[in-house]
């Protein structure tokens, strides 16, 4: 019987078997292999260095304010209403009397389908955007609100922002929107408006928010609870703010701005959020509940200054 050759290994030695049986590695499955890792890692790394210059979407639960995706709908037609006054009548104008040498907001009271509105007018100033700390001995400002939403997640302004020029953040949480541009003010409601690169080249201010009213018509909003609602709206080419005195849902204020008559109008942080006004009294009249203790760094406010 022949004897097996690993028995004459002994303890200090080694051998090489080569067993042509044995599958050989292919070098160019080796060399496709490490092209793909390459082409992987570049692809990490373009990921996580790339610009967030558009994304398209982003989590839609606002901080302040519950923030699910608006839903357009054609509302019945609005009922165009003449423009009720507290106290006569008659259309929005601007002050002209030459003994008013002030910056102030005007206050009419109305009341349009059972809500209670109050349409505040500002006169002799020019609208900003704001963000962070607003400080209350500011006397300049005549009217002050709280604009865009933040994101609850991590912090961050909800929606296409623009602050002097300065693009501050992108997406389209919601299709409202309201542009300063060279001391114009746009409200108005559009998936890509243009006036967000106006603003970027012009020095401008852009903000999104949702949608109220659009050529005259209701837009229908998801979240269906009811809370103080604000707004900012236009008519026939004349820019006011709106607030509602009684806690109301999304859809009964917009179909009161709508039958009132707006053109375009798109929300403002409502709820407990904290605000002002200057009368023509030079009375400060506040609303909501200031914020105690440190405020989310990207807060945001429409501001009406005096020229």
């Amino acid at each position: 019987m022949k004897q097996n050759n690993f028995d004459n290994i002994s303890d200090d030695e080694i051998r090489i078997i080569n067993d042509s049986s044995l599958p050989r590695r292919n070098p160019r499955l080796g060399w496709l292999w490490a092209v793909l890792g390459l082409i992987a890692c570049a692809v990490l790394l373009w990921l996580a260095l790339r610009p967030h210059t558009q994304p398209s979407e982003e989590p839609e639960q606002g901080y302040f304010e519950a923030s699910p995706q608006p839903v357009l709908k054609e509302g019945r037609p609005a009922e165009r209403v003449p423009f009720p006054l507290g106290r006569g009548g008659g259309r929005l104008s601007l002050v002209r009397d030459s003994l008013v040498t002030r910056g102030f907001c005007e206050l009419r009271d109305t009341t349009i389908n059972d809500v209670p509105l109050q349409i505040l007018i500002p006169h002799l100033a020019h609208a900003s955007l704001h963000i962070g700390p607003i400080n209350q001995a500011d006397t300049t400002i005549v009217y002050v609100a709280q604009a865009a939403d933040i994101r609850a997640d991590n912090g961050k302004i909800l929606g296409a922002f623009v602050l002097a020029g300065k693009p501050l953040a992108w997406g389209l949480s919601k299709k409202g929107y309201c542009a300063i541009i060279e001391d114009v003010v746009s409200v108005g409601v559009s998936e890509n408006s243009p006036l967000f690169e106006e603003a970027t080249e012009k020095g401008g201010y852009f903000f999104r928010q949702y949608p109220l009213v659009a050529s005259g018509q209701l837009v229908e909003n998801e979240p269906k609870n009811k809370s103080e609602r604000r707004a900012i709206c236009q008519r026939n080419g004349e820019t006011f703010m709106i607030h509602t005195l009684t806690k109301e849902s999304f859809h009964d204020f917009a179909q009161a701005l709508a039958d009132l008559g707006c053109d375009n109008a798109v929300s403002l942080v409502g709820s407990f959020a904290y605000g002002w006004y200057v009368d023509a009294a030079c009375q400060k009249v506040e609303w909501g509940e200031p914020i105690k203790g440190r405020i989310p760094q990207n807060t945001s406010y429409l501001v009406w200054r005096k020229f």
